[in-house]
Order: C-alpha cells, then sequence, then structure tokens
C-alpha cells in the first residue's frame, strides 16, 4: 500500500485529492497538511512513500517545505510530488531543485495523477511533457524561450507521462543527507559540496557521461540499452553508479545535474 501525505491549504482541493485517490486499491491518505511547515511536521511523524505538496501555501511555502524534506536524512525514502496551477521555467526549476522527485499541473487527468503517485512510489522520477520542456528550457543560456526541437521523447506511458517517469527503475542510489538546492551552505548543485561534485563529474566514465546525457533527454532504461545496444541491466547498473559519483538523490535530480554540469544540451542526446 502506497502512503501519501497531502498538502494543500485549501480543504476542498484535499478533499478532491483525497477522494480520487483513495479510490485506487493500493494507495492511502495518511496525513493532511494546510501548510508547508505542518507537511514537513507530519512527515518526520508519519514517515509517507509520497508527499503531494502544493507550492503556494502560507507560513511556510511548498518549495522550502520540499527542501526540509529531502534534506533530512530520517526522510530519504519519502519522495515529493509538487502540484501546482504554475507551469512556466522558474517553478519547474525550483521544485527540483529543491528536491522534489515530480512535478505535475492541478490540472491533470485523474489516471495520470494516480499512476504519477505509484511512478513516484517506486523510486522513478516523474515530469509531465509541457514541464519537462520547460525545465530544459530553464537551462539554455540566455535562450528565453524552449529550444529548437524540445526534448527527445523517449517514449510515454498510459496518461501521458514523460519517459523519466515511465515504469523503468533507476537503480536504487542511496540518497545523502544535506541534498538540497544550490545556495544551501557549502553545498553545490545536488547533494554534494562544490568540490566533491566536481570530482564527481571528473570521474565519470565516458560510457556513464553518455547515459547521464541520455536520461537527460528523457530515455528510459530500457530505451538507453536499446540505444547503446547493450542489456537493460547494464544501463541501470551505470545509471545508479552516475547517481552515486553526482550525489542525486534520483533521476529527476540527475536530470538537473546533467545541464548544471554540462552533460548534456538541450536537443542533444
Amino acid at each position: 500500500m502506497i502512503r501519501v501525505l497531502l498538502a494543500d491549504d485549501q480543504a476542498l482541493v484535499r478533499a478532491g485529492f483525497r477522494m480520487l485517490l483513495e479510490s485506487a486499491d493500493d494507495i492511502t491518505i495518511v496525513g493532511e497538511a494546510p501548510n508547508g511547515g505542518t507537511a514537513v511536521k507530519l512527515a518526520r511523524e508519519l514517515h509517507p512513500d509520497v508527499v503531494l505538496m502544493d507550492l503556494s501555501m502560507p507560513e511556510v511555502d511548498g518549495l522550502t517545505a520540499t527542501r526540509r524534506i529531502t534534506t533530512d536524512p530520517q526522510l530519504a525514502a519519502v519522495r515529493v510530488v509538487v502540484l501546482t496551477t504554475f507551469d512556466d521555467d522558474e517553478h519547474v526549476y525550483g521544485a527540483l531543485r529543491a528536491g522534489a522527485s515530480g512535478f505535475l499541473v492541478k490540472d491533470v487527468e485523474p489516471e495520470e495523477l494516480l499512476q504519477g503517485v505509484r511512478v513516484v512510489a517506486r523510486g522513478d522520477a516523474l515530469l509531465a511533457p509541457s514541464v519537462t520542456r520547460s525545465l530544459i528550457a530553464a537551462f539554455t543560456s540566455g535562450s528565453g524561450g524552449p529550444p529548437a526541437g524540445g526534448l527527445r521523447a523517449g517514449g510515454s506511458s498510459a496518461g501521458g507521462l514523460s519517459a523519466e517517469g515511465a515504469a523503468t527503475r533507476t537503480g536504487s542510489a542511496p540518497a545523502p543527507a544535506g541534498s538540497g538546492p544550490a545556495g544551501a551552505a557549502g553545498r553545490g548543485r545536488g547533494n554534494l559540496p562544490p568540490a566533491v561534485l566536481a570530482a564527481g563529474v571528473a570521474s565519470l566514465t565516458e560510457r556513464e557521461r553518455e547515459i547521464v546525457a541520455l536520461v537527460a533527454a528523457g530515455l528510459s532504461n530500457d530505451e538507453i540499452a536499446a540505444d547503446l545496444v547493450v542489456s537493460p541491466l547494464t544501463a541501470k547498473t551505470h545509471v545508479s553508479r552516475a547517481m552515486i559519483k553526482l550525489g542525486a538523490r534520483d533521476r529527476a535530480q540527475l536530470v538537473v545535474l546533467a545541464y548544471e554540469n554540462g552533460l548534456a544540451q538541450p536537443g542533444h542526446p
């Protein structure tokens, strides 16, 4: 059973999500929070599998709450999916930098929401296709808009989820303490201090660099395996090793790190 914590300042929104999610046999709601501070408190008490987090909440906003959850070593197994009405570069970028494992807009179809919770609960990252394009655009220097050609689509699952959210595990990499966005004291972009992250990037093998670029382009492990003519297990192993070297909490953060460290370019696998 997937245990979910709802965090949204609107009671009617929480009630709607509760009704929808509990219609599924494999999902249960363990708690509700009207603001980010309460969400963090309940996450520490209840240890849910997934937190559905609204971005715009009073007192403590969703980005801050997400960051507090993902930087807490005791909550390393908790995954955050950000739900918002905003579909723009700044919020996508901020949510993933704060450690969110996924991002969906609130007008998502019911089945997409259910599938998204399942995807993140099993350890995958989840990005809606429109959000993925915004994310990639955010990493183009001075472009001011989406790159030509957009993201290379690696296939989709039912409900329109992108390849990052398809039913493909990345391999379980440890989630080091201190995960957080750039600007956290003594931290670089990811879980590691800048010097350690730089060393991690330098230590990547050519094959690992190639696979990280394909992950950033939106390919699943099976698609990477087909592209490089290797076994899915080999692809999964390379992804897991790259995550460990770069201190990535999950596949979503690996995508962020890939673009921020020059390991991938928009429109180029």
